[in-house]
């Protein structure tokens, strides 16, 4: 197994599909086949509808802070961070972090596009602004 490979278990659900892709570099999300709805977190039926017919495809990664939060913490603990929600241009609402700025640079209604970064070995999915 090399680099951050994820062994498949006997029945993959969404959950490591998930975590799968961002694993090899891509952010996917979930869309009902009924509906027609996007979903973010990985699911076995589609919130809004109640199907179980989802489907993976390709997230564009831009969105919209939503809302955001600047998370105090000690220097040797590595400082101040921002805690957001943004609003994926597909629909969903996640919760993530805003990379590259002061956390209290982070503003409601910044536009901004995912990225895949590497913590504690394991791909995260962060945004960095627009």
């Amino acid at each position: 197994m090399a680099g951050n490979e994820i062994p498949e278990p006997e029945n993959p659900g969404p959950d490591w599909i998930h975590r799968k892709a961002l694993s090899e570099g891509r952010f996917i999300i979930q869309k009902c086949a009924s509906c027609g709805a996007c979903i973010h977190y990985p699911r076995l039926l589609c919130p809004h509808c109640g199907s179980d017919r989802l489907e993976t495809i390709d997230a564009s990664g831009n969105g919209t802070v939503y809302s955001t939060s600047v998370v105090r913490q000690r220097a040797e603990r590595g400082g101040d961070y921002n805690v957001a929600l943004i609003d994926l241009d597909e629909g969903p609402r996640l919760m993530s972090r805003v990379e590259g700025l002061e956390p209290a640079d982070v503003t409601i209604g910044m536009r901004v596009e995912a990225r895949i970064a590497t913590v504690d070995g394991a791909p995260l999915l962060v945004f960095e602004k627009r």
